[in-house]
């Protein structure tokens, strides 16, 4: 039984998180943070992570940004592991989760999509040979009306994953508006749009000579993403301490 502290548990995915661990034998949830704190159910609820007192194997992060830190503290302070799924980490914060890892096992994601994280693993092998071709490679992204960063986490994985397998060579494009000129050979673009209850759609475009490729990946729902946090955990449990991500996950699996 993996015990699991979940951070931002009255959000939109921490509910849902809570709801698919409550059906899950291999799983409990024994305590909620969140700074709204409210009605929690079957387990105590705190309002700072640092009031609380519960034994967990695991935290599960999907607060804020500016949250994150306070749970890499706990972490640390108490050697419990933790799945930070929070996306638009501040720079000293990701350098804090490399720091941490040295002692407790962090488990690291900006999407825990598994569809997601094979797309990923396959832009690292094909976009070498097609962007040889002459292809050029663009992400389009489209997410609900109230998300808040953008481009969203999950397109620069992508993005990420396209250029280190080209030697970090590509320039991220976020913005052409008032440029005039043609396309830049290195040039990546990541398109944001937001409209609606769109949970999350990532499109990646190789453009060549009169073709066309597109891998797209839809998301109609927060449950796919909650049962990869509910998979991470229960994996990142038996591990010592160390950093990793969804291809370590992906290779358990296997």
């Amino acid at each position: 039984m993996t015990k699991i502290i979940v951070h931002g548990y009255r959000g939109r995915m921490g509910q849902t998180i809570c709801a698919l661990a409550a059906a899950d034998p291999e799983c409990e949830v024994v305590a909620g943070v969140d700074r709204n704190i409210g009605p929690a159910g079957q387990f105590p609820a705190f309002n700072d992570i640092s009031h609380c007192d519960a034994q967990a194997d695991v935290i599960i992060d999907f607060s804020n940004a500016a949250a994150v830190p306070g749970v890499l503290s706990y972490a640390a302070e108490k050697k419990t592991a933790a799945v930070i799924a929070t996306t638009g980490l501040e720079i000293e914060t990701e350098r804090r989760l490399t720091q941490i890892s040295k002692t407790v096992p962090i488990f690291r994601s900006a999407n825990m999509s598994l569809g997601i994280n094979l797309i990923a693993s396959l832009l690292n092998k094909i976009s070498p040979i097609l962007y040889n071709e002459n292809f050029d490679i663009e992400i389009i992204e489209r997410h609900h009306n109230i998300k808040a960063d953008a481009p969203s986490g999950t397109a620069y994985l992508l993005a990420n994953a396209i250029n280190n397998s080209l030697d970090d060579k590509l320039e991220y494009v976020t913005d052409r508006s008032g440029v005039r000129g043609a396309r830049g050979r290195k040039q990546l673009g990541v398109c944001a749009v937001r409209g609606g209850t769109i949970v999350g759609e990532h499109e990646v475009l190789f453009a060549g000579l009169d073709e066309t490729i597109k891998i797209i990946h839809g998301a109609y729902s927060k449950d796919v993403f909650a049962v990869g946090a509910l998979s991470a955990a229960k994996f990142l449990a038996k591990q010592s301490a160390g950093f990793y991500d969804m291809r370590d996950l992906i290779k358990n699996l296997l």
